[in-house]
């Protein structure tokens, strides 16, 4: 579950007004109870280290609000501190992790070390660049007054150098063990493994800072997710990170967004993205949970803005509507924007509902947005990171409670049907050896085999997915996804035996019916069903 430390509970209602915003504010009951109640596992904080903005903000009053421009990567940002007397950023920040440790809840940080709020060379001196530039930077090859800039940000963070790993190993160990964190999200992590000018800057897997982490006592157990790409040649490295990584999926959200909004994915499309992206993560190296699933994200638009907006709506940035990404396989149902038309909301709500699922059921790490569950909108700003202000915090006194209900019970399924969380890849009817991952069994809507043209069919991809685990008796799934622009039948195959199918979640309705499933069903456009078998004495 990402979110932001402050736009969480800058408006919460039940956390008193002097802490929201605050690590306190995130600390308090009411703020953790959320977490809880929604049933997520994790809390993926966005960066908390000591930030510095950027000149050109400050001169239009904004500031960098996601704090992805670091100074002083070991300080917990000064911004977030309650101002307690007795108490400083560092015992309030300890005081969060150990207050959702005791909820039960891990805590993983955004961790920002590819480069600094430094900038370019015209940027400030505010922090290594004063101490040695030419160690903690990458600079270009051709004129070292010049920076290498594969972040986008300015600067390259120059991890070959044993002086500059040093420095980050130590600050990573420091977030563990003084302030006890589970894990790190490595923003642009391909910049952190990437070679010196003798080897071309060739991202490389066992890059001195990957191995350093491997082997180190404190490090190597801990929950390690990288972002897996940057901008600089060879930049994207989906699944090219160590045995033991989780990795942000891109290929899950475009596909997800293809097929339920735009009617463009074909089965196989869908299927592979559903089976945990093994073309991605090589299954006999990785583990089914190395791809870490997202819809949305804090970078793009949020759930509500992505069935609301067609374009990108970035002008209070400053930037003349040209950050962002210009390509979101959104849609807007008829209406740029807010809508008070209920044909058009109604729409909406089932698209919101059919992406949640399909990313909660699917194998691998499923990722939600904070304030999805809400319905929570930025205004069609998908590149919010200047935006410390009611366009980013979440809007509680607006909370869509029938959507948050339908999250948290997509949720509880997930931990009540071991099929739907398994760490194990699925497998096929075919596979040969052992496996103890699920057997996961494709047909068409009405039953039929799928051959080869079935699988790579846009505008006929409806699927229906068993997903059955050993030993015998064990929890049998049904998902029915119709991903087309029209109602589709569907003919579900024979519940095991001595069981039947019980239906318990719809998208389109966002019922919870616990009913028997029927024998021919008809399931409307952009629509998933989860059914479960149940013994016959059960289902009665």
């Amino acid at each position: 579950y990402e979110l932001h430390l402050k736009g969480f509970t800058a408006l919460h209602p039940d956390v008193p007004e002097a802490l929201r915003g605050s690590y306190v504010g995130l600390a308090h009951p009411a703020a953790i109870a959320h977490l809880r109640s929604l049933g997520v596992t994790t809390v993926s904080l966005m960066p908390v280290a000591h930030r510095a903005d950027e000149v050109r903000l400050l001169r239009m009053g904004l500031s960098n609000y996601w704090g992805y421009s670091p100074i002083a990567w070991n300080a917990p940002e000064n911004r977030y501190w309650s101002g307690t007397p007795g108490t400083s950023p560092r015992s309030e920040f300890r005081a969060l992790v150990d207050a959702l440790h005791a909820a039960g809840l891990e805590v993983i940080l955004d961790v920002v070390y590819n480069h600094t709020g430094e900038t370019d060379e015209l940027g400030p001196t505010l922090s290594l660049r004063g101490i040695d530039n030419a160690t903690y930077y990458h600079l270009d090859n051709t004129n070292p007054a010049l920076y290498a800039n594969w972040t986008g940000c300015g600067n390259c963070v120059n991890l070959t150098h044993p002086l500059v790993l040093r420095t980050v190993m130590d600050s990573l160990r420091g977030w563990v063990q003084e302030f006890g964190v589970d894990g790190f999200r490595f923003d642009l992590a391909p910049v952190l493994a990437r070679a010196g000018a003798d080897r071309q800057h060739r991202f490389e897997a066992n890059a001195p800072f990957l191995m350093a982490v491997a082997q180190d006592p404190v490090l190597r157990d801990r929950l390690m997710v990288a972002e897996p790409w940057d901008i600089g040649p060879g930049g994207y490295q989906l699944g090219a990170f160590p045995v033991g990584w989780l990795e942000w999926n891109d290929r899950f959200r475009d596909v997800q967004r293809s097929a339920w909004l735009q009617h463009h994915a074909t089965r196989a499309d869908l299927a592979n993205r559903l089976a945990g992206s093994a073309d991605a993560f090589s299954p006999s190296l990785r583990a089914a949970h190395s791809s870490v699933n997202l819809v949305t994200a804090h970078d793009g638009f949020t759930l509500t803005d992505l069935v609301s907006y067609a374009q990108r709506h970035n002008e209070a940035n400053g930037e003349h509507n040209r950050d962002g990404h210009g390509h979101n396989l959104s849609v807007n149902n008829g209406v740029e924007g807010p809508s008070d038309d209920p044909l058009v909301q109604a729409q909406r709500l089932r698209q919101k509902r059919v992406l949640l699922a399909s990313l909660l059921w699917s194998l691998g790490t499923p990722l939600l947005l904070a304030g999805d569950e809400l319905g929570h909108s930025q205004g069609g700003n998908n590149n919010a990171y200047c935006q410390d202000n009611p366009t980013t915090w979440l809007h509680w006194n607006q909370t869509d409670a029938a959507l948050t209900a339908f999250v948290a019970r997509a949720i509880a399924l997930r931990h009540e049907l071991p099929v739907l969380q398994s760490r194990a890849w699925w497998r096929g009817a075919n596979d040969t050896g052992p496996s103890p991952g699920p057997l996961a069994q494709w047909w068409g809507p009405l039953g039929q085999t799928l051959v080869h043209a079935d699988w790579h069919h846009p505008q006929d991809n409806a699927l229906a997915l068993q997903l059955s685990a050993d030993p015998p008796g064990s929890t049998v799934c049904l998902l029915l996804c119709n991903p087309t622009a029209q109602t589709q039948e569907f003919v579900p195959p024979p519940a095991p035996a001595g069981t039947a199918w019980q239906l318990r979640l719809d998208t389109d309705t966002g019922s919870s019916p616990d009913q028997p499933l029927p024998a021919r069903v008809w399931l409307p456009a952009q629509s998933l069903m989860l059914a479960s078998a149940a013994s016959l004495s059960a289902a009665l």
